[in-house]
C-alpha cells in the first residue's frame, strides 16, 4: 500500500492526502482515511507549496536510496580562483551509490547549456540515472535543464533551499575535493586547472579508498557491483 501511495503520489503532484485515499479506496487497498493519512505522513508526501515555474521533471516525494550503479546521481558547483584572482567555476557529478567522480568540467562560467551538453556526453559512455539531486541554482531550475530531463526520462530532485545537507554525498565529496585538490593547488590557466583537476579526479576514482565501500576505490566497487548484476541477471546490463 506504501508503493502504491508514493506511485500515485507521483503521478498525482498536486493531489492531497483525502484525493489519494479515494484513489486507494477505488482501487479496494484501503478503507479507513485514518491509516491512508497516517502513511501520507510517514512518507512525507505534504504537497510544498507551487513553485512559480513549473517542472515536468521535478520528483514530488523523496529520492530513493541508491541501489545500484547509475541509479542516482548528484552534482554541484564550487567556485575557486586563477592564481590573479580571476574567479573559475567547477562543475562535479557523481555516482551516489558508487561514489565514483563522473565528471568536473572547469571554466570561467558554465551555464545550463553546458550543463546539459555534459550530461548528454555522459550518456553515450555511462547512461543517465533514473534520479539526480541538485540544489536550486539558476542552471538546474531552467527551463532548458527541466525538457531536457523531461524528454530522457531522468527525475531532478531539489533539495530544500539552503539544506545542503540534504543532498550529503556531493557535500561529502565537495569536501575532499577542496581539501586535497582545490586548496592544495594554484591555477594558472583554465587549461592548467583542468588538468590538475582532471588527474586529482582520476586518482580519486582509481586510487583512493573509501572506508564506506569497505576501502576499494569507487572503480574498483563499480566493476565489483557489475560483476555481481552479470552472475545474477545478464539481461540487467543491457
Amino acid at each position: 500500500m506504501r508503493h502504491r501511495l508514493r506511485e500515485l503520489a507521483q503521478k498525482h503532484r498536486r493531489y492531497g492526502s483525502p484525493r489519494l485515499h479515494d484513489k486507494l479506496r477505488r482501487e479496494g487497498l484501503v478503507v479507513n482515511h485514518k491509516r491512508t493519512e497516517r502513511l501520507y505522513r510517514l512518507e512525507g508526501l505534504k504537497l510544498r507549496k507551487r513553485r512559480r515555474v513549473k517542472r515536468a521533471s521535478m520528483l514530488r516525494v523523496d529520492p530513493p536510496q541508491a541501489t545500484k550503479p547509475n541509479h542516482v546521481w548528484a552534482m554541484d558547483f564550487i567556485w575557486d580562483a586563477l592564481i590573479n584572482g580571476r574567479r573559475i567555476k567547477t562543475f562535479p557529478i557523481i555516482d551516489t551509490y558508487t561514489r565514483e567522480s563522473l565528471a568536473i568540467e572547469v571554466d570561467l562560467s558554465i551555464n545550463a547549456q553546458r550543463v546539459i551538453r555534459i550530461l548528454n556526453e555522459l550518456a553515450l559512455t555511462r547512461g543517465l540515472p533514473e534520479v539526480i539531486t541538485v540544489d536550486n541554482g539558476p542552471e538546474f531550475i531552467s527551463r532548458a535543464m527541466d525538457a531536457w530531463a523531461y524528454q530522457r526520462g531522468v527525475k531532478l530532485h531539489f533539495i530544500s533551499p539552503g539544506r545542503p545537507m540534504e543532498n550529503p554525498f556531493i557535500e561529502s565529496f565537495n569536501d575532499k575535493f577542496r581539501d586535497e585538490c582545490l586548496n592544495d593547488s594554484c591555477f594558472f590557466t583554465i587549461p592548467h586547472a583542468r588538468e590538475i583537476i582532471e588527474t586529482w579526479r582520476v586518482e580519486y576514482n582509481q586510487e583512493r579508498g573509501h572506508s564506506s565501500l569497505g576501502m576499494l576505490t569507487p572503480n574498483e566497487f563499480y566493476q565489483q557491483q557489475q560483476m555481481i548484476l552479470t552472475t545474477q541477471n545478464p539481461q540487467e546490463l543491457k
